[in-house]
């Protein structure tokens, strides 16, 4: 009598041991994994269009495919990567035989600071140069430690990256080729209506597309403007500095000026006006209106979320899951608000039979 329930609830314990068996091998390996699924949702359009000339070779169009994205988007990264790194390495050398001092450079901004900062600064008990530069060399010696156990993890860490890469270009190749029949698969799977299924799908597909672009798009827009502003006022490191920024504008609102805010603070300090001036007015009307004008326009309008959840989410996926975060965050939030969606009311009609 109870032999087909307790059946179905043996089933369903050991799909979930597995699953979580499963989930817990494919961990160590989850950021290659996701990156991988987001560029073959991204180039899902254009292997489709290349099947379309090659139906009978799928193999080499989801190749060609690979070849075009490994073309314009990870070559191009992995040279700025390389050109960042080549900059550093200058930056850490001129640090290191004092062409670069820091704390030259706050015993200026110190001088030029007026008396009513001075006071609110004495009552941080900051009220000298010398309590300043011990909480400075208290948190360089904190920097230097970190960077030094960066240094020593660089190995191990260059080859975690390799094997990464490669497994990420391996997921990505047969993702392109077989992802319409795991995408049946999957959706065939779920114990949900057909509607709420196509519904659901096309916005994890929609946000995932419009959060990549669009935040991309943001990032590489601020991140050339800024490190073009810093070359033009002859600024250390444009290149360097350029990629900070970008990826600190993922942070929306906020992030690009974690950079040139502090620097523009320091010309107008140092007597270097025009350079303060000029940096401080690029940054707010050129740099903060790339936020204000294309983050809304690629990332809101296609997710149809409203501005203040696209920057919570963002945040608290970055917070929680890292780099990655910046998509996951609003992705977790549209199917959340399209989850409740499915299962709230439709709204009353305002028309009279």
């Amino acid at each position: 009598m109870h032999q087909p329930t307790l059946t179905h609830r043996a089933l369903l314990l050991l799909l979930v041991a597995v699953t979580l068996a499963f989930g817990a091998i494919l961990l160590p390996l989850h950021g290659a994994i996701f990156w991988g699924m987001v560029l073959a949702i991204l180039f899902a359009p254009l292997h489709r269009r290349l099947l379309l000339r090659m139906r009978r070779t799928p193999n080499l169009a989801a190749l060609l495919t690979l070849a075009i994205c490994l073309l314009i988007v990870i070559l191009p990264i992995l040279a700025i990567a390389a050109s960042m790194a080549q900059e550093a390495g200058v930056v850490y050398q001129r640090v290191r035989a004092g062409q670069i001092n820091f704390g030259a450079y706050a015993q200026q901004i110190w001088a030029a600071l007026p008396a009513w900062v001075l006071k609110l600064l004495e009552s941080l008990h900051l009220g000298t140069f010398a309590e300043l530069q011990t909480k400075l060399a208290s948190f360089g010696a904190q920097a230097s430690q970190f960077l030094a156990n960066q240094a020593v993890n660089v190995g191990s860490n260059t080859l975690q990256f390799i094997v990464n890469f490669g497994v990420m270009l391996y997921l990505l190749f047969f993702l392109l080729r077989d992802g319409t029949q795991l995408g049946t698969r999957i959706r065939n799977a779920i114990p949900l209506d057909e509607e709420h299924k196509r519904e659901l799908s096309a916005k994890f597909i929609t946000v995932i597309r419009a959060t990549v672009k669009g935040n991309i798009a943001v990032a590489a827009t601020q991140g050339a403007l800024g490190g073009l502003i810093f070359w033009a006022l002859g600024i250390q490191g444009p290149v360097l500095w350029g990629v900070i920024m970008a990826f600190l504008s993922l942070l929306p609102a906020i992030g690009a000026s974690l950079i040139w805010g502090p620097v523009a603070l320091y010309f107008l300090a140092t007597g270097a006006t025009w350079q303060g001036v000029t940096l401080a007015l690029y940054g707010i009307g050129v740099i903060g209106l790339v936020d204000n004008v294309l983050r809304p326009l690629l990332v809101g309008k296609d997710t149809k979320m409203p501005d203040y959840v696209v920057l919570i989410s963002t945040l608290g996926g970055m917070a929680l899951f890292g780099l990655t975060g910046f998509v996951i965050g609003p992705v977790i939030a549209a199917l959340f608000i399209a989850t409740w969606d499915l299962y709230s009311p439709p709204p009353a009609s305002s028309g009279t039979e």
